[in-house]
């Protein structure tokens, strides 16, 4: 089950489609679909989950906690709206798409993909364009 919940105003367009999108993705990483929530928030909500489970004291775009149990994906991803508009911004693209890349990283790391290191990262800006690509090629 993949649920939205929403602490501010915004609300993702088509959550069915998008839904859809995370399960594909969640399939071809040969993993199972369980409980996975998304929370929409504010900058301050998650700077304050940051300082408290972390230990970082900086505002930061998502934070994901991991209750996966084998292939089984269950677990919560908190992602400030507020930091993706500002980092689509710097990067120069639009909201949704840097909206659905978060919202993917977080599912990737469920599948155990990281991102500390610099292979790591580039492994896992890999598996970021490979899953947007295949939310376009769902329309």
């Amino acid at each position: 089950m993949i649920e939205f919940n929403y602490l501010t105003d915004f609300r993702l367009e088509n959550e069915s489609r998008i839904k859809n999108w995370i399960l594909k993705i969640i399939k071809s990483e040969d993993r199972e679909e369980g409980e996975i929530v998304y929370i929409f928030c504010d900058d301050n909500y998650l700077y304050k989950l940051n300082v408290e489970f972390l230990n970082h004291d900086t505002l930061t775009d998502i934070i994901s906690f991991d209750y996966g149990i084998g292939k089984h994906i269950n677990g919560e991803i908190y992602i400030s709206t507020e930091r993706v508009l500002e980092n689509s911004k710097d990067y120069k693209t639009l909201f949704k798409e840097e909206l659905h890349r978060v919202m993917i990283h977080g599912i990737l790391h469920f599948c155990g993909y990281k991102d500390k290191s610099e292979m790591d990262e580039l492994l896992m800006r890999k598996k970021e364009d490979e899953s947007l690509k295949k939310l376009i090629e769902m329309d």
